[in-house]
């Protein structure tokens, strides 16, 4: 009997399920969806960016069996490199801000990632984590992932998450929104959902401190309006993932507003989700807001609580950062 219909965990990443987000559909009139990313085998929408990026370097020769993949991160695509070089026979090296949770760290340890912790820098500072991953990179010969400013992620997007949204919904999708890290999720998917119907309309959901929003919506990023303790996402340029895009809507998402939908979620729908998909859901229910009842309206969940328990699910933590996890969803319909 042949084996050859089975696969390692590499193959299974991706065809995510695409979930109901019950209450907040009943109170928007509109179907509120949720890609369920953190279903991926390293547990976040990361996986596909780094499985698009080892594949495209060894198609090009530029990773060889028992390399060595090295990336600045802020975790999420560190742990998908780490997974996904494991089933492929590499080593990863992960240069990440020491200001991420601790859980992350662990996780990358436990996984056999070697990690480099380093103080938080803005990208134009010569210490910021990825110039820190570039430069190892060419003193050492490992191949750098460079998440950021490699196409590949965007296009395992268009390859991927954009057809798997448009089959699930069977072509009924009418909005996508979704927050900015690197840019390859948003991009990758608009890119397709647009081709396939260039009257779905795209929203971008910005934490505060980020400048995505103020790049959609002013054609800059000269916008500094405060800061967020979302992870993993608030982008500060635009990336070469990002090049060419447009967006058709872009809100500012305070992290109260995510925080009480995240709580919501786990309360009443059994979902346990980081604080990113909370952004992205209350930015679909900007969305819903601004376009009105009727409309299919899908998002990323981009990753589980689990990674982020010492901090928003802690209540000592939240009450020294004034968030508040009893405000009634409602509020965010007002």
């Amino acid at each position: 009997m042949s084996l050859s219909r089975y696969h390692g965990v590499d193959r299974h990443v991706g065809n995510t399920p695409l979930l109901r987000l019950r209450r907040l559909s009943e109170l928007t009139g509109c179907e509120i969806l949720g890609k369920a990313e953190f279903m991926n085998p390293g547990g976040s929408v990361k996986d596909r960016a780094a499985l698009g990026i080892i594949e495209d370097a060894e198609a090009k020769g530029l990773l060889r069996p028992g390399g060595t993949i090295i990336e600045g991160t802020a975790g999420n695509t560190g742990i998908g490199l780490t997974i996904v070089g494991h089933a492929r026979g590499y080593h990863s090296v992960i240069v990440i801000p020491e200001t991420q949770t601790k859980e992350k760290l662990d996780l990358l340890r436990a996984l056999g990632a070697e990690v480099i912790p380093v103080p938080e820098k803005p990208y134009s500072n010569p210490g910021n984590y990825n110039h820190i991953a570039r430069k190892m990179a060419e003193e050492k010969g490992w191949f750098w992932a460079n998440q950021f400013d490699n196409i590949a992620n965007r296009l395992m997007h268009y390859r991927t998450t954009g057809p798997e949204i448009w089959e699930q919904t069977a072509g009924g999708i009418n909005a996508f929104v979704s927050a900015v890290g690197t840019g390859g999720t948003l991009a990758g998917t608009t890119q397709y959902l647009k081709e396939r119907n260039p009257h779905i309309v795209v929203g971008c959901a910005d934490p505060y401190g980020a400048a995505m929003w103020s790049w959609f919506t002013n054609g800059n990023t000269d916008t500094n309006d405060g800061d967020s303790f979302a992870e993993g996402i608030g982008q500060g340029r635009v990336t070469k993932n990002l090049e060419g895009i447009a967006v058709d809507r872009a809100w500012r998402i305070p992290d109260q507003d995510a925080l009480t939908i995240l709580y919501q979620l786990l309360r009443e729908e059994g979902l346990f989700l980081g604080l990113s998909s909370g952004i992205n859901v209350a930015g679909a229910v900007r969305m819903a807001l601004d376009r009105g009842p009727g409309q299919t309206i899908v998002t990323i969940l981009c990753d589980s609580g689990a990674k982020y328990q010492s901090r928003i699910f802690n209540p000592e933590w939240l009450e020294a950062n004034g968030l508040k996890t009893q405000l009634p969803v409602e509020t965010l319909l007002s």
